[in-house]
């Protein structure tokens, strides 16, 4: 979860039901699903976080919605185990953590912010625009991101 309030803290409850509901080792918010999105984003902010998506999507064939996104609940055990082999920075570490685990095998749900149902679903969050400080993301970043896919690709 973001420190600058960028993610509501009132989700923390469902992420924690749907962990429990499903035994899941990582549950992941989504913005990019019907009724997810982010608020406060310019045009071009909204293009690159869906490119960056679509194109870890496209290279590591990931089945979440959402590798960029960093709003995630984690069991202690599996982050314990992910964190010490990670070696993407910037925006790329994010996506790097669920390729690894579920090269691990380790079950991931994205949540359902809105309706809990007995069966997995991927149901969206709300992405609020930063309430305090300022974005990072910028051409270093993007060159950061593209050189972790790049890295991961090799190592995967």
């Amino acid at each position: 979860m973001d420190a600058d309030f960028s993610h509501h803290p009132k989700y923390i409850p469902q992420f924690i039901e749907r962990q429990k509901q499903t035994n899941a080792d990582i549950v992941s918010g989504t913005r990019y699903l019907p009724g997810g999105g982010v608020f406060g984003w310019n045009f071009e902010r909204k293009l690159v976080s869906r490119c960056a998506n679509f194109i870890a999507a496209s290279i590591v064939g990931q089945g979440t919605s959402d590798l960029t996104g960093s709003f995630r609940l984690y069991k202690r055990e599996v982050i314990a185990r992910i964190i010490p082999e990670i070696a993407s920075r910037g925006y790329a570490f994010q996506m790097e953590i669920v390729i690894r685990a579920a090269k691990y095998g380790y079950k991931i749900e994205e949540v359902n912010i809105n309706s809990f149902t007995s069966s997995p679903s991927q149901v969206p969050i709300v992405f609020v625009d930063r309430i305090f400080g300022e974005s990072k993301l910028g051409s270093d970043e993007v060159v950061i991101y593209l050189k972790g896919i790049w890295s991961i690709i090799w190592k995967f």
